[in-house]
């Protein structure tokens, strides 16, 4: 192949691997700025009290909520730590898992004098239910922040925990799990295959339940 040949390959491929990647970023651009969530949740967690259920009960849980809220915000690592039990697990959006209120307590005292110092948890709730008397779900969305709050659909992690009533009375958080949110790749699972997008994110967006 003579020198002239080669140069004009050269120049087409780098001509075509420039159109795919002005697609691929034109693609990610689109599927960004239409991921966002139909239910994003109240920002009033006495909301998502079911009805029927000891209303005792979930402005109790809901205050622990706050407690643990609060306690971020004052980067309290001990005052934290105690709305989880004892024996409470507690795995991060990161992947790492505590084992224990000890555990997850020390593992915060070090997130606040460090890579959370100075934040704030915003939250929003989707859906609390009860597994008989003693035990209780609640998921939601959330996120740490500095400045301004974010709104409901802004933020970018979707939460579970599992609260017991513990020894004492009193409710706790027995297990947590933080789940970060890749809305790209959500949006783009839900354009291929639209049968996997929950009933909720199917649903008209006037129709955004809390």
């Amino acid at each position: 192949m003579n020198p002239k040949t080669v140069k004009a390959v050269k120049r087409a491929a780098l001509a075509a691997a420039a159109v795919l990647t002005l697609g691929a970023a034109g693609a990610y651009l689109y599927l960004d700025a239409t991921s966002e969530v139909r239910r994003p949740g109240t920002e009033v967690c006495a909301d998502v009290i079911p009805a029927g259920a000891n209303r005792a009960d979930g402005e109790a849980i809901c205050a622990a909520l706050e407690a643990l809220t609060a306690a971020w915000g004052r980067g309290d690592a001990d005052a934290y730590g105690r709305q989880f039990t004892e024996n409470a697990t507690y795995t991060t959006y990161v992947g790492s898992h505590y084992e224990g209120r000890s555990d997850i307590t020390e593992g915060h005292r070090a997130l606040f004098e460090d890579f959370t110092k100075g934040t704030k948890l915003a939250a929003s709730y989707l859906d609390l239910r009860f597994l008989g008397k003693d035990v209780a779900i609640l998921t939601g969305r959330g996120d740490d922040y500095s400045g301004s709050r974010p709104g409901p659909a802004e933020l970018s992690k979707v939460q579970t925990y599992t609260l017991v009533r513990d020894t004492d009375g009193t409710w706790r958080i027995a297990a947590f799990h933080n789940t970060q949110r890749r809305n790209v790749m959500e949006r783009f699972s839900f354009l291929y295959s639209p049968a996997t997008a929950p009933a909720a994110e199917k649903r008209p967006a006037s129709h955004a339940a809390r």
